[in-house]
């Protein structure tokens, strides 16, 4: 199993800017574009380029009360060989233990939990994943919290394969 280090993190926090442009500009990230329901930014880490694509959910059920931000992403991290990373942040809290059930289309595929996040177990599944994205129209992602609320959103794909190729060629990634 992966566990996600820091230097996964940091690109959730990147992601989070991602999905608002003013501070994603006063962070030093650039936006790359808009595709649909997804944006690509790029930047320079540590003077490595990091290149991400983000959406946020267009439709998000469960009898929670509160729920913080909601989104997902997919990195590319040239510099550390590290493509296609998804990470999904629910906006509460995971279960302890638990895995996120991610579908698309007839593909499904189960992502680890931590704290706030789900992450896929390695570059294999990442990539799997990131395929059927490309090929699918939406995606969803179920999940339960600490506090056992069962939640489902559902991403639109719309715009996705064209983000993940501009984000493709500003890393330099095929």
């Amino acid at each position: 199993m992966r566990t996600p280090p820091a230097r996964r993190l940091l690109p959730l926090l990147i992601a989070a800017l991602a999905l608002c442009p003013a501070a994603a500009r006063a962070q030093g990230a650039s936006q790359i574009g808009s595709f649909g329901d997804w944006e690509a930014y790029q930047e320079l880490e540590g003077g490595k380029k990091v290149c991400y694509i983000g959406s946020k959910p267009k439709k998000s059920q469960g009898k929670y009360r509160k729920r913080g931000d909601v989104y997902m992403l997919i990195t590319h991290r040239p510099a550390e060989k590290a493509l296609d990373v998804v990470s999904i942040n629910a906006g509460y809290t995971y279960q302890p233990a638990s895995e996120a059930d991610v579908q698309v289309g007839d593909n499904k595929f189960k992502l680890f939990t931590d704290g706030d996040y789900a992450f896929a177990y390695d570059q294999k599944a990442d990539a799997a994943l990131v395929a059927a994205m490309i090929k699918g129209a939406q995606l969803t992602v179920k999940g339960v919290s600490n506090r056992g609320t069962a939640t489902t959103d559902t991403y639109s794909l719309k715009g996705f394969t064209a983000a993940h190729k501009a984000i493709g060629a500003a890393c330099g990634v095929k």
